[in-house]
């Protein structure tokens, strides 16, 4: 009788080639429930506890800031790494929605909050005022970027102004946008981008190689810019680096800052 074969018929085969199996089961599954714990804690420790520090960064940053404009100092001519140089209010998240940005993209910087990618355009000038910002974990600034819809409203204050820009038309709206979308309230000063911008939408995910989407005149290094845009950029999808996402804006109006009077934009909704 073969070791195969059960000594009486209908009886189990022998153990011993059951308990190897078994064990090795029970130590997979032991493995895969350990696993599952470090990454549900590592989740845990990007979405929340970094959470908590950079936003205590973000206030002192801020409150700086505060300190800076209140004193008539206004903003040097070129600020350091992780100074404070402008908030930025985007209205569709609400009306607390308010980040201090700071110059420069460094890890430590955008730890902080939103960073200017330094070398592209100040806040309304004519070029790319360009701003990366984290998706998950570290204050998650742009976490819902891929929320934006085309003419929501993104509103930057500087020391002595206030800029309104608008998201630029999606992929697909251009068609009929003068009769459809564009004709709304919202959308004045919006339209499909012609000539040299020809290509730039409001949304789009790129590879994390394709810098050429912060250049003063998107996707085209080195041309001359007519427009005032703006660019942020963040991580794309979400708990991945893989791409980047991309929302372009144009400037639409332009206000100067006087008591303390905020622009129509952040007091009546985008």
């Amino acid at each position: 009788m073969s070791h195969a074969q059960s000594p009486v018929r209908g009886w189990p085969s022998p153990p011993w080639r059951v308990i190897p199996v078994r064990s090795a089961l029970h130590g997979l599954g032991e493995l895969l429930v350990t696993v599952g714990l470090v990454v549900l804690l590592f989740v845990g420790y990007e979405t929340y506890v970094t959470n908590l520090f950079s936003a205590q960064k973000q206030r002192e940053a801020t409150a700086k800031l505060d300190d800076i404009w209140r004193n008539g100092r206004g903003l040097v001519e070129r600020p350091v790494t992780g100074a404070g140089i402008a908030k930025l209010y985007i209205p569709a998240f609400g009306p607390d929605f308010v980040f201090t940005v700071l110059q420069g993209t460094d890890a430590d910087t955008l730890a902080i909050g939103p960073g200017h990618y330094q070398r592209t355009a100040a806040p309304g000038e004519l070029g790319n005022f360009a701003v990366a910002g984290h998706r998950v974990g570290k204050g998650s600034p742009f976490n819902d970027l891929d929320l934006l819809s085309s003419c929501d409203a993104i509103v930057v204050e500087t020391a002595d102004r206030w800029y309104v820009y608008r998201v630029l038309p999606l992929q697909g709206e251009s068609t009929g946008w003068a009769e459809g979308k564009g004709a709304q309230p919202q959308c004045r000063g919006v339209e499909p981008l012609l000539g040299r911008y020809a290509g730039v939408v409001g949304k789009t995910i790129v590879a994390p190689s394709q810098v050429e989407v912060i250049a003063a005149v998107p996707g085209q290094p080195g041309r001359a810019p007519i427009k005032s845009l703006i660019t942020l950029t963040t991580c794309h999808p979400q708990f991945s680096a893989a791409q980047r996402l991309i929302v372009h804006g144009v400037l639409v109006a332009s206000y100067r800052k006087l008591g303390g009077r905020r622009p129509v934009e952040l007091t009546a909704g985008a």
